[in-house]
């Protein structure tokens, strides 16, 4: 590996150190790409990614602080770089899926699922499409790539390159992520949950009073209904709920979730 680094700085002009810090930020600001919010999408072509994984390293590589040796243990140093952008990717991926979760509880809550539900790169009710594009939408809107960069060169303070975290702080660090992840969705989710609970207890009640009556026909179109106007009233309540969150875990990516 060092003679790799020497024969490139033969030829560029750089030298051995520099070529080797660059290697060492483009793992951690690579790996994380690949699961990052709006870069990292299904969507976007691999090259795309791979020029967006090189910007952003052009922009960490000089903050990131001291870099290991290459010449002590390369292998463990790339690999350590790997799992802390892994890592970074999972913890700013799980608040879309966050979103995702909460569209998929609020479809099946009000029998919206199988609306235009294989649009887009995955499969996932319209309404879960409709909260992702519009939460990446406003997360790039309130300058995702610059608090990306922040949070990329703030990582090099909670692990310095090739420093490999602990695999108990990661497992729990981890599950309390996920589980926020899914309390948010369970919260964002509550109106529809909510609504469709008091209009199944009321369509019962109906049913009772009137057993002759077909109240499926009558409640299924109000159903429907009243969860489209449902969504055009809370979605922008629950997306400003969403960002604050966002925010929240983009400014410390590394802290426990409570």
């Amino acid at each position: 590996m060092t003679e790799l680094f020497d024969f490139v700085a033969q030829f560029q002009g750089i030298g051995a150190e520099m070529a080797w810090r660059f290697w060492l930020v483009f793992l951690r600001c690579g790996t994380a790409m690949a699961l990052l919010p709006a870069f990292g999408e299904q969507a976007i072509p691999q090259r795309i990614k791979l020029v967006i994984a090189i910007a952003f390293t052009l922009i960490v590589a000089p903050a990131a602080g001291p870099m290991p040796s290459p010449q002590a243990a390369p292998l463990a140093d790339m690999g350590a770089e790997v799992v802390i952008g892994l890592a970074l990717g999972m913890a700013l991926r799980l608040m879309v899926l966050a979103l995702q979760v909460a569209g998929s509880i609020a479809a099946n809550a009000t029998s919206l699922s199988q609306l235009f539900g294989g649009a887009g790169p995955e499969p996932q009710p319209a309404i879960s499409n409709l909260l992702v594009m519009a939460g990446l939408a406003l997360a790039l809107a309130a300058g995702l790539h610059v608090q990306l960069s922040q949070a990329l060169i703030q990582s090099y303070i909670a692990f310095a390159a090739g420093t490999l975290p602990k695999a108990s702080d990661m497992a729990d660090w981890g599950v309390r992520h996920i589980a926020s992840a899914f309390s948010l969705a369970f919260v964002l989710a509550a109106p529809f949950t909510i609504a469709a609970f008091l209009y199944n207890v009321a369509l019962g009640v109906i049913n009772r009073s009137l057993p002759a009556l077909m109240v499926s026909f009558i409640g299924a179109p109000a159903l429907a209904g009243g969860g489209l106007v449902l969504i055009a009233v809370v979605v922008p309540v629950m997306l400003a709920i969403w960002v604050a969150k966002f925010q929240t875990v983009l400014a410390a990516p590394f802290a426990v979730a409570p």
